[in-house]
């Protein structure tokens, strides 16, 4: 369940850069605008400028909800008790995200390396092969 709750987290706290991702667009589409009443001799702002607000925070946003999307399927497999390995990799991921993330994955790891849940996962495995 907290897996879930990480992931939506994550996709919430990844849309913040949007609001620099519209100022790049706007930089890029109508540079002339941007500028404020008391515009320097030297013009609008480079392109540079615009494509850097646009490109940096849509690779922030993308990556994000990619790690969200992650911690989401990665808390379905432990539901279905499927993909060991594919689980401890996200416990891992997860631990990035600074703190809710890294109590989340630590305390997956630690329940993950455990023999009996894995032999949980090995009998899951055993159940959908012989069915």
């Amino acid at each position: 369940m907290f897996h879930y709750i990480l992931a939506a987290m994550m996709a919430l706290f990844a849309c913040f850069p949007i609001i620099h991702l519209v100022i790049g667009i706007s930089f890029l589409v109508a540079p002339e605008k941007m500028m404020g009443p008391n515009q320097p001799p030297g013009g609008p702002p480079p392109l540079l400028f615009g494509l850097m607000f646009t490109i940096i925070p849509l690779v922030i946003i993308l990556l994000g909800w990619v790690m969200a999307g992650l911690v989401f399927y990665g808390g379905r497999c432990l539901a279905n008790r499927t993909h060991y390995t594919f689980c401890l990799v996200v416990a891992g991921v997860a631990c990035l995200n600074m703190p809710l993330g890294t109590v989340l994955g630590v305390f997956t790891i630690i329940v993950l390396v455990r023999p009996s849940v894995q032999a949980l996962f090995q009998n899951k495995r055993f159940e959908q092969v012989n069915l």
